[in-house]
């Protein structure tokens, strides 16, 4: 891959002025003639009628600049805490990043998210103070704001001495000369600071107006010179990710794929690695597509017909049916490891739709399949003959919403938002399933079903040998376990378990290839019955910023909803609480908030953990197939009718 090329994401928090940097960035390269405007819903890369209508990004979008012969992929990602999700699987794509901070407020909450998120990613980045036109903005507060809550290691790139203060930092012979109060002239300066820059290692801070377009010229020059080109791995197999998905009525579904390794082109058979939905399992199903069409990546959308796409490249990939955000093309063990390990952030709520029309049943559940191929993490199914989709929250479910009515025509109606709760097993028990009527079959399991600590994930283990349980049965039994643990005692996923397979046999010819997969939730079921369930729920932490005499009146809510205030600190009039409380109580938090503090507080959250509920209530989530302690009807189910809505999850 040629050094001419980045691959760079915006990030920053609501409204301080992401879109409209990105519009000016497509200006001032000459992708567009007039940059347009968020409140008018003209900008090139809100692309949705929703964003249109709203003025905010709930999609990331791709578009292309050219600046000192350098090709730059630009994504503009949602600002929205509710799509942090989309955030995230933009941060796959990216090899560098300009983080906004706004200059009349400083560094905001959702700011600290996402440096936090980019700093894990090792992925480098450009901060720029924005809005510097306003009178009420203070670069030196904002620079002050960087360095204390977000990193030390910051400094104004327009300032020589602080350049080479941070070189310093990180070389020796820089320090020594720094120390001797020598500056070292300029090409060798930022050429050390370039290197240490594309390392993560130190970050440089601009400003300007994205507004007027002051300081986007060097902001441009600074992409180009201190952010990574991507690696080159044209000759290592095809590995790729598929980071959004969007449906086109004429060209049907295409996957905006970033491909790491190798080289694909049109009419390439490819392999998708449909990934299991847990992180431990082996591995998942391998499907075959084949590319119908590679097209670039235009200022407003899609370009043109490009016919191939090396290493590096972003583009829009059509022809692959079904895909999915998040699905891997190729080989996986190419994508660098921080893709590898990536994990979503999962929803908190779940609700019922309705299509206020019951003839509209079929073309909601059509239209929500396709919502959840470009979101997976809506997560919908059926659950007698009603849809239950999952979200992030309130400004999700309003714009889930109104995109069912402008881009499906379904007017549809929500139940009040639902925590999804979480359950684990009480004492450790053994679980057992013979599942060996009606022949043909042959599948004997027994599990040991430990408690983990909180949070810990589900792991599994096998000490039986291959010669009771043949390795290939093994294998088909790790891969059932999400499958068992998908409901558990209580309807709700089953958490921080370590299952180990003690015990079991086959036979050389009852056993059908997938008994072990039917049997596998029957012996975990008849544990965790054994061992009974303990209820989890989700635990909110809650950063506040408010005005000092308003740090009471959140303290009493704190009280009166179960949580508590962890710390506080104060400065300049304000007072920032870190607060946690479990999510079920904080539904109406946020309006609540807003009118305790009149609109100038700041509020941010996020999941924390999963913790026993304490108050005695029992909440129960209803089944989405048939429960394996009812071996007649599951065995039934599984065999026969009901096989694809049990198995489909995990193997496609």
């Amino acid at each position: 891959m040629a050094d001419n090329v980045r691959n760079i994401g915006i990030f920053a928090h609501v409204d301080a002025g992401k879109t409209t940097l990105s519009e000016r960035l497509l200006l001032t390269c000459g992708q567009i003639r007039s940059a347009g405007a968020v409140d008018a819903g003209t900008a090139h890369t809100d692309r949705l009628a929703i964003e249109k209508k709203r003025g905010i990004s709930v999609k990331s979008a791709c578009a292309p600049l050219i600046w000192n012969d350098t090709h730059i992929r630009l994504i503009d990602t949602p600002g929205h805490a509710d799509f942090s999700s989309e955030i995230e699987r933009s941060m796959w794509a990216i090899d560098g990043a300009v983080l906004l901070i706004s200059g009349p407020d400083g560094v905001q909450p959702q700011t600290e998210v996402l440096f936090r998120s980019l700093y894990k990613n090792s992925i480098p980045l450009i901060f720029f103070i924005n809005k510097m036109d306003r009178s009420v903005a203070d670069f030196d507060k904002a620079m002050s704001d960087i360095r204390k809550k977000l990193t030390a290691c910051a400094f104004d790139a327009s300032n020589p001495e602080e350049v080479m203060a941070a070189v310093a930092e990180e070389d020796e012979d820089a320090l020594l000369s720094y120390m001797e109060g020598e500056i070292w002239e300029h090409e060798r300066l930022w050429k050390a600071a370039f290197s240490l820059i594309r390392k993560g290692r130190i970050y440089p801070v601009l400003s300007g107006s994205a507004l007027t377009g002051t300081g986007v010229d060097k902001l441009l020059t600074m992409v180009t010179n201190a952010l990574p080109a991507p690696e080159s791995n044209g000759n290592a197999p095809v590995s790729g990710m598929v980071f959004s998905v969007e449906t086109d009525p004429t060209l049907g579904r295409a996957a905006y794929v970033r491909l790491f390794s190798g080289a694909i082109k049109n009419r390439d058979a490819v392999q998708i690695y449909a990934a299991s939905e847990s992180d431990y399992t082996a591995e998942g199903r391998i499907l075959e597509s084949k590319i119908t069409q590679i097209r670039s990546i235009g200022a407003s959308g899609k370009g043109e017909d490009v016919g191939e796409m090396q290493a590096g490249d972003i583009a829009l990939v059509y022809g692959l049916q079904n895909v999915k955000t998040g699905q891997i093309i190729g080989s996986r063990d190419q994508l660098p490891e921080r893709i590898r390990k990536n994990s979503l952030k999962a929803p908190l709520f779940m609700t019922k739709v309705f299509p206020e029309n019951p003839d509209d049943f079929q073309n909601l559940k059509k239209a929500l399949e396709t919502l959840s191929a470009e979101d997976p993490l809506l997560d919908v199914s059926i659950v007698q003959k009603s849809i239950h989709v999952r979200l992030m929250g309130a400004i999700q479910l309003e714009i889930l919403e109104e995109e069912l009515l402008s881009r499906f025509g379904v007017k549809a109606s929500f139940s009040a938002p639902e925590v999804i709760y979480r359950e684990t097993i009480k004492q450790t028990a053994v679980g057992f399933c013979a599942y060996t009527m009606p022949k043909p079959c042959w599948a004997i399991i027994k599990f040991e079903i430990i408690p983990k600590p909180r949070g810990s994930g589900v792991t599994f283990e096998s000490v039986v040998s291959p010669r009771d349980i043949k390795y290939r049965y093994q294998h088909q039994v790790e891969n059932a376990i999400p499958i068992a643990t998908r409901q558990g005692m209580l309807g709700w996923q089953v958490d921080d378990v370590h299952i180990r397979l003690i015990e079991g046999g086959d036979h050389e010819i009852h056993t059908h290839p997938l008994d072990f997969i039917v049997a596998t939730p029957m012996a975990f079921m008849d544990g965790l019955q054994r061992g009974g369930s303990v209820l989890l729920e989700p635990i909110l932490e809650m950063e506040i910023t408010v005005d000092e005499n308003g740090a009471g009146k959140i303290i009493g809510e704190m009280n009166a909803m179960r949580g508590g205030v962890l710390e506080t600190t104060a400065e300049g009039g304000k007072i920032t609480l870190l607060c946690e409380a479990p999510a079920a109580e904080c539904a109406d938090f946020p309006v609540r908030f807003q009118r305790i503090t009149s609109g100038t507080g700041s509020l941010l959250s996020r999941l924390k953990c999963y913790r026993e509920v304490t108050t005695g209530e029992i909440h129960t989530c209803e089944r989405t197939s048939v429960n394996p302690l009812d071996t007649a009807k599951y065995i039934l189910a599984a065999r026969n009718a009901l096989a694809s809505e049990i198995f489909e999850r995990s193997f496609l």
